[in-house]
């Protein structure tokens, strides 16, 4: 949560990305910023940068100069949000010894930014509504009614509409915030800006920590570009601040930037049930084509894993051709891996291995 912040230089420079998917979104955030309309909702996964973008809109308005203030909703319990938002009047409860104004009040005349709008619940939402439709509110406790001019940018992960249908959050209040809507798309989906925002973060980070790390190896670079990223920029960027540790120069490979995140538990489930079957649990292909099932049956998760291997194997952990020897399209075959907890680290073992 960051109260009050002037600072109006121009956040543009730090979304990083030459992906039409990120242009796209940048064009729009300058179109709302210009724009007369006082609210607008950002949607993306985690670590997508939301934050950054309701920052690049306050900076590119005529109210850059004024106040940006940014609050997480799901990280303050809904006892203290409406005193956070709103503010309260001294004696209006206790341990209320003074007035305090709420970040709505403080952010008068600039932005306030509310993350994580999801969490809150219906009854709060009702308080909020009134406040971004009416741009007045009281403090709690207080007669007084506050106008303020203030442009309300609100933020979430989660799929609003569907909250909506299951009654956790107010259909008014998901209209009156979506005026605007822009949709912020994960990393995988952004092209090779990985490898530019990689590089960029590399910069940085030599900056931060006085390194000389003089960039990636080819085979990291695959590894940018063929990995999920399911933090999406913020998971880069702790990858490579930790790369960035734990070497003082050179070149970073894989092993420096692999972050399983939890892959490896599911990877290692699927390999004791590989090694825990018998000889009698593989499928043989016999002169008709056809495939010859034991009586003691077969896993077909395994059997497919170990055909998705076998071509792995056979291409060196290429993944185009392995998509094309399978006859599948390469996003199709990164599907199947991720479904089967096929790690991008055991492929580029395969890819090591093939050189050794």
């Amino acid at each position: 949560m960051n109260p009050v912040n002037k600072d109006s230089s121009n956040f543009e420079n730090t979304i990083i990305g030459e992906s039409k998917a990120i242009k796209s979104v940048k064009i729009l955030a300058k179109k709302i910023a210009h724009s007369s309309t006082n609210t607008t909702l950002i949607i993306g996964e985690s670590g997508t940068g939301k934050e950054l973008v309701a920052r690049l809109i306050h900076n590119l308005s005529p109210h850059a100069s004024q106040p940006f203030v940014d609050i997480n909703c799901g990280a303050i319990p809904e006892t203290l949000l409406e005193s956070e938002l709103f503010g309260y009047e001294k004696g209006a409860f206790t341990g209320a010894n003074n007035q305090k104004m709420g970040f709505f009040e403080l952010a008068n005349g600039g932005t306030i930014f509310l993350d994580e709008i999801g969490n809150t619940t219906p009854n709060f939402q009702v308080k909020l509504l009134k406040a971004v439709e009416n741009k007045r509110f009281r403090r709690i406790g207080g007669t007084e009614e506050i106008n303020v001019s203030t442009r309300i940018l609100a933020a979430t992960n989660q799929d609003l509409l569907e909250l909506v249908k299951m009654d956790k959050f107010r259909e008014d209040l998901y209209y009156r915030l979506s005026v605007y809507q822009i949709t912020i798309p994960p990393l995988r989906d952004r092209d090779r800006d990985v490898l530019v925002i990689g590089e960029h973060l590399r910069d940085y980070f030599n900056r931060e920590y006085n390194r000389d790390i003089k960039g990636f190896t080819p085979a990291a670079k695959d590894f940018l570009l063929e990995y999920r990223w399911p933090g999406n920029v913020r998971q880069l960027k702790n990858s490579i601040e930790r790369a960035g540790l734990v070497d003082k120069d050179g070149w970073l490979g894989v092993e420096d930037l692999y972050l399983d995140f939890g892959r490896n538990q599911q990877s290692a489930e699927v390999k004791k049930e590989t090694n825990s079957n018998n000889d009698n649990d593989i499928a043989v292909l016999s002169d008709d084509k056809k495939i010859e099932i034991s009586p003691e049956g077969i896993s077909l998760e395994l059997l497919e894993r170990n055909v998705i291997f076998s071509a792995l194997e056979q291409t060196n952990g290429n993944m185009s051709k392995t998509a094309r020897l399978l006859k599948i399209k390469r996003g199709k075959l990164r599907y199947r891996l991720e479904k089967l907890g096929i790690s991008m680290k055991e492929i580029y073992e395969l890819k090591a291995g093939a050189f050794n």
